[in-house]
């Protein structure tokens, strides 16, 4: 078992605490006891309601925001300006500084907010993934994207994976093979997927190709 157990419940479980002013909210990061970032749900039973407290971050702690209507809609405004927020939207305010507050505009709204420091890093698979859907359509976008990630993870096995595809498909079997090499040598189990990979059928027969996956 892990050490960690998952924990899993709907928002709607979480009971609702009265906030400052009209403000309705349920602390989910208590609740889960989430420690990477912050989390919390904002319910309105009305429109006119409040949704986000009128505030602006605190400079020293550099939080960045992110909102979420999850339901309902919402009025958000940001340092002034206006933006009507309808479900499925997100609002993303990066500037501590950045005076913010929401109300409802509709009955049953419930806004989700996320913030914390600028600290994350993006996994390489954002890169992969990225690239992977424009490998054939926009091969060009598709190798900047993975030369962009390689930069961020210049140990990345799958970036080199991908760029060995990439190489492939695009007709440049010296760069595929060499970038599968470097990739495998750091991730040997890289073998068995590009075995039945299908953007190496360029240079399956490459005498350096069998060798690589044990087929010589």
């Amino acid at each position: 078992m892990a050490a960690k157990p998952p924990r899993v419940i709907n928002v709607d479980e979480v009971e609702a605490l009265s906030g400052p002013g009209t403000l309705m909210w349920k602390p989910i990061r208590f609740t889960l006891g989430v420690r990477a970032f912050g989390c919390n749900a904002y319910v309105a039973d009305r429109p006119g309601r409040e949704l986000i407290e009128p505030h602006s971050e605190n400079p020293a702690l550099a939080h960045e925001e992110l909102y979420y209507v999850a339901r309902g809609r919402a009025s958000f405004t940001i340092d002034g300006e206006q933006y009507d927020a309808g479900e499925g939207t997100y609002v993303f305010v990066p500037d501590p500084a950045s005076h913010r507050a929401a109300v409802a505009a509709e009955p049953d709204t419930l806004v989700l907010s996320f913030g914390g420091p600028p600290t994350f890093e993006p996994s390489a698979w954002e890169w992969t993934f990225r690239a992977a859907a424009l490998a054939r359509s926009d091969p060009a976008a598709a190798r900047q994207i993975l030369e962009e990630g390689l930069a961020a993870h210049p140990e990345s096995p799958s970036i080199r994976y991908q760029l060995a595809c990439q190489s492939a498909i695009d007709g440049d079997s010296d760069a595929a093979l060499e970038r599968l090499a470097e990739a495998v040598e750091l991730e040997p189990g890289l073998v068995d997927s590009a075995r039945g990979d299908g953007d190496f059928d360029s240079v399956r027969q490459e005498p350096d190709f069998l060798r690589l996956i044990g087929d010589d």
